[in-house]
């Protein structure tokens, strides 16, 4: 959902949600990984392209106060950019203008974008990765803006958003769970059920195949995508611990425990939608609406890609058992949110508008027009949410251990110089393992000395 010119969806920004940490904490990148139930959501919910031309939004003539304000923004897809707009419409404290760039783009240009002549406010991700700026001194103190929506959000989303000088650099916006998606009316159909095990799945796919569908949907044409089944697949095998330490550079990715996690993925590559390479994951997605594929292990963003008629027939199942030890108790759950410029040139007015995103009214607009995603506002109205959106958040609400997403819970310039490369060779040639993690192990030891 996420990454671009600096701003995309998913693409190398490592992060999580942590534990909570003393008042008078300094954060360690350890602690932006934590359990699920900081979140703070209930299982039951109720009341309670590249570059595209700026566009103006909010504001109107009472607008003037705190002059203009400018966004760069990654939310490029249709859904989200609607979203963002609507949302943009109630600020009327100053004139918004936004920069909107395709999201890998802006993912793979952050670096470059923060250090030459950056927006006020910037779309971003929340953890490791918005620590990693914020240490580099790019990004702007918003600690004061806490004080002020603090009471709105639990510690972990306040965890997510603190830098390791204990300072505030990011404002949660929305969030969403990884699972696998099915169309319901096709498993009816099928008679198919959720697996419980990795055994069970594979004889699922199994049947799929022997049913006439492509059993995975599956894309990496935009490098992020199979982040997330290598996440999985690896929590589940070496359990949340051994992942967060894979991930911070603490662990050889020549341990044999990392090659069972490949072993495993290569044997479930035969049901694989081929050509992935080639494949956004939009149009995976879509394969997966026209019911030409039977389940795709994604973001609830995935929603997106439905036609609102459709998407009471999507739901979805945590992805199963790999090792008994860890059964399925971590899972991907990346925030998505606002962080400021520390070469912004309206200060004021960007933290007005990042206080104005964080409300929960902003984020009730989110969730009612983007049905992939969460409000992290604890003050927000979940009594319209969909019955994806309230399995989503049961979901998270269960799970034992959250991470971000690879390219959040790690270093950037590992994430995108090395991981999205070396995944891409592992879809291409998923034989050639031994040689590839070598060189993953060998490019780690430099970035991470």
């Amino acid at each position: 959902m996420d990454h671009r010119p600096p701003l995309s969806r998913h693409t190398s920004v490592p992060s999580s949600v942590p534990p909570s940490v003393p008042s008078s904490h300094t954060i360690s990148r350890r602690s932006l990984f934590l359990g699920a139930a900081a979140f703070g959501v209930p299982a039951v919910l109720a009341g309670c392209g590249s570059g595209e031309p700026a566009q103006k939004a909010g504001g109107g003539s009472a607008a003037a106060g705190l002059g203009t304000v400018t966004l760069g923004s990654n939310a490029s897809d249709e859904v989200p950019k609607k979203s963002l707009e609507a949302q943009l419409k109630a600020f009327t404290q100053a004139t918004v203008k936004v920069n909107t760039v395709d999201h890998n783009t802006f993912q793979e240009n952050i670096n470059r974008y923060l250090r030459g002549t950056p927006d006020d406010v910037f779309t971003w991700f929340a953890g490791y990765r918005m620590q990693f700026f914020a240490e580099q001194g790019l990004a702007l103190d918003l600690s004061d803006v806490w004080r002020d929506i603090g009471g709105d959000f639990t510690q972990a989303f306040k965890d997510q958003s603190t830098g390791v000088d204990g300072k505030q650099y990011f404002i949660p916006s929305t969030y969403y769970p990884w699972a696998v998606f099915y169309r319901k009316s096709v498993w009816r159909e099928k008679g198919y059920e959720p697996p419980a095990t990795l055994d069970e799945f594979t004889a699922l796919a199994k049947k799929m195949k022997a049913d006439g569908l492509i059993p995975i949907a599956f894309a990496d044409k935009d490098g992020w995508p199979a982040m997330g089944t290598f996440d999985i697949l690896n929590m589940r095998t070496n359990g949340y611990d051994f992942h967060v330490q894979l991930m911070q550079g603490k662990q050889s990715w020549t341990d044999p425990k990392v090659r069972q996690v490949f072993d495993t993925w290569r044997g479930l590559m035969e049901y694989h939608q081929p050509a992935a390479l080639g494949r956004t994951w939009q149009e995976a997605a879509q394969s997966l609406a026209q019911k030409k594929t039977g389940m795709y292990l994604l973001g609830m963003f995935v929603a997106q890609q439905f036609p609102e008629a459709d998407r009471d027939d999507l739901d979805f199942f945590t992805f199963p058992e790999v090792n008994p030890a860890y059964g399925t108790d971590s899972i991907d759950a990346p925030i998505d949110g606002y962080m400021v410029s520390a070469k912004a040139r309206n200060v004021d007015g960007a933290k007005a508008l990042v206080k104005q995103l964080a409300q929960a009214s902003s984020q009730n607009i989110a969730t009612k027009l983007d049905p992939g995603t969460l409000a992290s506002n604890g003050k927000a109205d979940t009594s319209g949410y969909s019955a994806l959106q309230k399995r989503g958040a049961e979901l998270v609400s269960k799970a034992t251990h959250i991470a971000q997403f690879l390219d959040r819970d790690t270093r950037p310039d590992f994430a995108s110089t090395v991981m999205i490369p070396s995944l891409q060779s592992f879809v291409g040639k998923p034989d050639e393992i031994d040689p590839l993690l070598a060189s993953i192990e060998k490019q780690k030891a430099t970035i991470f000395r």
